[in-house]
């Protein structure tokens, strides 16, 4: 069967990543849906995959967040952990991204990609596939508050302080104990550069799509730690994919309020 350039195009670009899974969905929908194959692999691989702008690894721990913080597509985001491997990330990085999400989508969501990477290791492990370690992350000894200033004021000290003294008085414990976990705890490990983190964290909250303000953060943050507006529009396409074009039309309205000032 002569299949279209962009097919081609696409399934080629599935090979780098995953081809075996690649196969597998394929296969599953030839008999349902052989159509809804096609579009996979012609619109996610050869459309989008295939664009530049983002490197395949990033795109990768892109995709981890997204799934991991929506936690209803656990086959798929084992297809992406296998992915991530496959495009260069480290075994620490993989999980660095799965530990941040517990900031962004809960604690439950965190330990189910966990123990999906788990799984991942275990099976290529058996396929005698030899993942990079990476390097085991180290937390500066000052203290919890400290760090977390030092992070805000890395990313975005003015939106930081904004938060901090519009929710102070009405909740302490949430302001004070939600920042000295999320940027103390989490975003003070240095095994995932400051680009990465905005990135896997703009793609889970617009996969989310329940947290514009949040989003417009982190944009910010982003487009500081030295992200482009072109990298962050090739995540909102890429979120077509994962989370539907409602969400990436509002991920890419947030980007552009961000942009003018709003």
């Amino acid at each position: 069967m002569k299949h279209s350039e962009r097919y081609e195009r696409g399934w080629k670009k599935l090979q780098e990543i995953d081809g075996e899974a690649g196969e597998r969905v394929v296969e599953s929908l030839k008999d349902i849906a052989p159509e809804l194959a096609q579009y996979i692999i012609e619109y996610s691989f050869g459309d989008i995959y295939s664009r530049e702008t983002l490197s395949l690894a990033e795109k990768e721990i892109a995709v981890v967040s997204a799934l991991t913080a929506l936690g209803n597509a656990r086959p798929q985001l084992k297809v992406h952990l296998h992915g991530a491997l496959n495009t260069g990330n480290s075994i620490s990085e993989v999980k660095e991204v799965l530990l941040q999400m517990s900031v962004y989508a809960g604690f439950p969501a965190a330990i189910n990609g966990l123990n999906a990477l788990g799984e991942v290791l275990a099976e290529r492990k058996a396929q005698g596939i030899t993942d990079s370690e990476g390097r085991t992350p180290t937390i500066s000894s000052t203290d919890r508050d400290t760090r977390a200033q030092e992070q805000l004021n890395a990313i975005a000290p003015e939106a930081g302080e904004a938060f901090r003294e519009k929710y102070i008085a009405f909740v302490p414990t949430l302001v004070n104990e939600g920042m000295a976990y999320a940027y103390g705890d989490i975003y003070s490990r240095d095994n995932l550069s400051k680009r990465a983190r905005q990135i896997v964290t703009i793609t889970a909250l617009t996969a989310l799509g329940t947290f514009p303000n949040e989003l417009s953060f982190h944009i910010r943050a982003g487009l500081t730690v030295g992200l482009t507006q072109e990298e962050i529009k090739e995540l909102m396409l890429l979120m077509t994919i994962y989370a539907g074009f409602p969400a990436a039309i509002n991920g890419i309205n947030a980007l552009k309020k961000v942009v003018e000032g709003n």
